[in-house]
């Protein structure tokens, strides 16, 4: 058995030798000209490729890995590789969606038992979303490795919170795998005021910010945003080749309805469809990248949402969906409301197309109240320009990449 071990270990390390040295083939590659004006390619390599950096801050130590499906290196999970280095994983803590990135969008996750690995997994999307004394009592490191998509309302980033605010009280130390950010090419949107604080923001941040979940991190902690103005001791492990507007195409669909690249940069602009009654085409394969409602006019395009794996109880289940297909364009370096306002202006009865959920969206009590006026696209965003400044302002303190 030891024998096992030890020839999967040396397998996996000259797998990543590999890694490091470039020849990650689900990557994507940015270019180097050198002075001989050739092009060198480079992969992007995520803060958990660089385990020669980590490796030894884990040894003899007792770990909790916080991760999920999007874990892995060279697509083998983090947890995985970390076992057969003889790494003392003691249990992992699972956000939305679950360990394996299975659970519908908002469905608690139980607390269960990995069947691969024997380790006890510990939702932070169930009964809690913060881990316990209890649950930290045998760990000595939370080690985080999640993929983000830049988007506010994407709650990976609320259990980065938590988790930071939990080892903080605890005197437990923190280290951040770091990851691309797809979205990291502009920043708009209106900033989150404290009145509309949830789970799908808890921080003042326009809904598309341009950093890192490790720079996101740094800056939870430096502005002290955690309960009591606690600090956790952050290490943020940083990805290699990368700089803020490279193109970045994840290996790995980071939850159940953001199935590719398309869906991942509608995101920001078409997740406020989900405080209204417009489907976003949860119980399609086509998430994120459609909208329509049976109450909008009759269009060229429709679509029927059954319940699947990403949804079990999708909007206007069964019934034919009238609205746009979004597949094949460009998608916009912006919040795009010109979709939203013209769903809105189509929409008879205009008191039903709003719900509450889209304040805690929008971040504030103003954008449904603006479109309800008629103000224009233009109006509306300049009333988001002053906070947008103070947060750029905020944000420089804390750029990893340049």
């Amino acid at each position: 058995m030891q024998t096992k071990n030890t020839y999967l270990s040396f397998i996996i390390l000259i797998i990543l030798i590999f890694s490091c040295a470039g020849t990650a083939k689900d990557k994507k590659t940015v270019a180097d000209t050198t002075k001989s004006t050739k092009n060198i390619v480079k992969e992007i390599l995520p803060g958990a490729y660089q385990i020669n950096e980590y490796l030894p801050l884990l040894k003899g130590k007792r770990i909790a890995v916080v991760g999920n499906q999007t874990s892995e290196i060279n697509k083998i999970h983090l947890v995985d590789t970390l076992l057969s280095l003889q790494v003392n994983i003691v249990k992992v803590f699972a956000p939305e969606h679950g360990f394996r990135g299975k659970a519908s969008a908002g469905e608690h996750v139980k607390n269960s038992i990995d069947v691969k690995t024997g380790l006890p997994i510990i939702s932070l999307y169930g009964k809690h979303k913060k881990p316990s004394i209890d649950d930290l009592k045998d760990v000595d490191i939370l080690l985080f490795d999640i993929q983000d998509v830049g988007a506010r309302f994407y709650t990976y980033l609320s259990t980065l919170h938590y988790i930071m605010e939990a080892a903080a009280e605890q005197n437990k130390k923190v280290i951040v795998l770091d990851r691309p950010n797809p979205n990291s090419d502009y920043i708009d949107g209106p900033v989150m005021q404290d009145e509309n604080k949830s789970f799908v923001g808890l921080h003042p941040v326009p809904i598309v910010y341009a950093m890192t979940i490790g720079e996101y991190a740094q800056m939870i902690n430096g502005e002290k945003w955690l309960k009591n103005d606690v600090q956790a001791n952050l290490t943020v492990i940083k990805i290699k080749n990368y700089k803020h507007g490279d193109e970045y195409h994840l290996p790995v669909k980071p939850s159940p309805n953001l199935p590719n690249y398309q869906s991942i940069r509608l995101y920001p602009s078409l997740c406020l469809f989900e405080g209204t009654d417009i489907s976003c085409g949860r119980g399609t394969n086509m998430q994120f990248q459609i909208f329509g409602s049976n109450k909008l006019l009759k269009s060229d395009f429709s679509f029927i949402p059954h319940p699947n794996d990403g949804s079990k109880w999708p909007k206007h289940q069964d019934t034919i969906c009238y609205g746009k297909d979004l597949r094949n364009i460009t998608p916009p370096k912006e919040i795009y409301l010109k979709w939203l306002i013209d769903a809105y202006n189509q929409f008879e009865k205009k008191d039903k197309f709003f719900n509450p959920f889209f304040e805690k969206l929008a971040g504030n009590n103003n954008l449904r109240k603006q479109i309800a006026k008629g103000l224009s696209i233009k109006e509306i965003k300049s009333t988001w320009q002053v906070d947008l400044k103070k947060f750029m302002y905020i944000r420089q303190k804390y750029l990893l990449y340049q």
